[in-house]
Formats: C-alpha cells, structure tokens, sequence
C-alpha cells in the first residue's frame, strides 16, 4: 500500500477500524504535530506500533497546530506531514485531525490502546480525550522520548547557525 493510500479521511477511519475489529487486531493510536520528523519520533511510533497489531496517528490539522505552536508553525503543510508519517514502516495508517485536542478523532478511531508521551500522566492528559478513550474500552499508557531529540530543539539549533 502506498503512503498516500495510508491517509485516512474523518469519513473512511470508522470503516476502516471496523474492519480491524472484525479481524481481531488490536487499535493502537496515538497523535501529535509531527512537524519535523526526526528520530525521536521515529523510535516513539515504533514503540507504540509494537504495542499492538496495527498504529493509527492522529495528525493535528495546520490551523491547530498553529494553536499549540504559535503562528510560526507548522513548518510542513498537514499533507506533506501525513505523507511522512504514512511512509514509515510502522504506521498503518494517518488521520488528520482540525481541533486542537484529538476527542472527536479518538471518538471515531476508538483505539484499544492511546499512547501518549511520557511527560503526561493519566491526570495530565486531556480530561476528555481520557473519556473519549476509557469509555469505549480502551487503555492509555505512556511512551517515554528518546532523550535530547524534539523539534524545538531542532528549531533553536537551526536558529543560531
């Protein structure tokens, strides 16, 4: 399958977690920015996806990104994020997402499992994308980061040469 094939409209992802379900694979989502792929996202997804059977990334649109990360951001277009992402090994597949929290996308995709970073706590992460997920069944946990990898660190570095 193709990395664009890989990307997931809002309208396909309840079809396609359907079909996962009737095959018996386990769902394990997770989502971020991903601005600037590097290796520490890298080694998070691969981490998540060996959790399960089968990763889902939610992909935060450019106008929240923007929210999170100030007007200066993204640097990459939504599109051109989730076509990296989508053509990494262990991503199955890519929804972009257009709020800022990921409820309603988390709604849809009802994953077995939500991995979120490790600098969250089951009371730091976002009330409601903790029911979203607990209320149909699913399990969070945490995923450390490689140490010293992020993309603001990448963007001071850039910022100084």
């Amino acid at each position: 399958m193709s990395s664009v094939e890989k990307i997931l409209s809002a309208a396909r992802l309840p079809a396609w977690r359907d079909a996962l379900r009737r095959s018996g694979r386990r769902l394990v989502v997770t989502n971020g920015c991903f601005d600037l792929l590097h290796a520490g996202h890298v080694d998070y997804l691969e981490a998540a996806r060996a959790r399960g059977d089968a990763l889902l990334v939610g992909l935060n649109g450019d106008d929240s990104v923007r929210q999170l990360k100030g007007p200066a951001r993204p640097l990459n277009p939504e599109h051109d994020r989730a076509r990296l992402l989508a053509a990494l090994g262990c991503v199955d597949a890519v929804c972009i997402f257009p709020e800022v929290r990921a409820v309603r996308f988390l709604e849809s995709a009802e994953p077995d499992l939500y991995v979120k970073g490790g600098d969250y706590t089951l009371e730091t992460i976002n009330q409601d994308e903790r029911r979203a997920v607990e209320s149909r069944g699913g399990a969070i946990v945490f995923q450390g980061f490689l140490p010293g990898r992020s993309t603001t660190a990448l963007l001071e570095k850039i910022q100084r040469l």
